[in-house]
């Protein structure tokens, strides 16, 4: 059967509570809440007062990773100072998952790595809910719900290995589509260490063609689309370029040159591939 991908076109806190109700499941144990603490002058991130409502019925903890690359949170003292200055400490409790070292995931079935580093304390976790916030990447093309759970994940080393198709040394000189298979081998770790103890949920909201992570990032020209939820990542990514190629709005093709440029879909691609979710799907309106 095609996995459900749920959506609704408002884009409220009430509707991305309403979004992962329609999923009908519950989060076990101690929940992690993946989402992106957003760079330091980036206008773009979805701020923590949108996402509260949801993340407190859940009694979620705040779970990143450092960077790789200059900026403020590439260290994890600098981190923390972001993660205060952007209001995620102020709401709940938050947890660097790197700040105590790496924990090593195998990755059998991997076409281009088989090891994934991410954060030590994601042991800490029995089940995760990934809040995703759906927009262009300047080297993925895009970011969803798949670069949220390998390169957001993974460790500061992780990082630099995945964008180095396992050579963290070419972090930023290996071939373009080893890197983006190798995100999808990352993301197929996670999704096989949580099993169905994951969950994912997609806004479609400010979505310029630069990453949350970008601190100088150009202002979105398509408008906004909606909140989608899934059990299924590839599914939910699909649905999200699916979404942006139905849109009427002219700033369109903005975005998608940054998607098509950069071979973005590859990831989706290789994800279904090994096996972690699949490309078609219902789309459900929850409106």
């Amino acid at each position: 059967m095609k996995p459900n991908v749920y959506f609704t076109k408002e884009i409220t806190p009430e509707a991305l509570q309403k979004a992962f109700a329609a999923l009908g499941k519950t989060l076990p144990g101690k929940v992690a809440v993946k989402v992106h603490s957003g760079e330091v002058g980036n206008q773009n991130f979805v701020r923590p007062a949108f996402m509260t409502p949801l993340i407190k019925s859940v009694d979620g903890t705040i779970v990143e990773c450092n960077t790789a690359y200059e900026g403020k949170r590439n260290t994890t003292e600098a981190h923390w100072e972001t993660m205060k200055y952007h209001g995620w400490t102020e709401n709940f409790e938050v947890d660097i998952m790197d700040e105590d070292g790496d924990l090593v995931l195998d990755i059998p079935g991997g076409k281009r790595i088989q090891k994934n580093y991410v954060g030590k304390n994601l042991e800490k976790y029995d089940s995760m809910l990934v809040l995703s916030h759906f927009k262009g990447h300047p080297m993925g093309g895009f970011g969803g719900a798949l670069k949220n759970i390998s390169i957001g994940i993974a460790s500061s080393f992780g990082k630099a290995y995945i964008h180095g198709a396992g050579v963290p040394e070419e972090i930023w000189t290996a071939d373009h589509n080893s890197f983006l298979e190798s995100m999808a081998d990352a993301a197929s770790s996670i999704k096989e260490y949580f099993g169905d103890k994951i969950l994912f949920v997609s806004i479609m909201c400010n979505m310029s063609v630069d990453c949350d992570c970008c601190a100088v990032a150009e202002d979105p020209a398509i408008a906004d689309i909606g909140i989608l939820a899934s059990e299924d990542p590839v599914a939910l990514d699909q649905a999200c370029l699916d979404l942006v190629y139905a849109s009427e709005d002219p700033g369109r093709d903005h975005l998608l040159e940054r998607i098509e440029s950069r071979n973005g879909v590859l990831t989706v691609e290789a994800a279904a591939a090994l096996g972690m979710g699949s490309r078609e799907y219902n789309l459900v309106s929850i409106d």
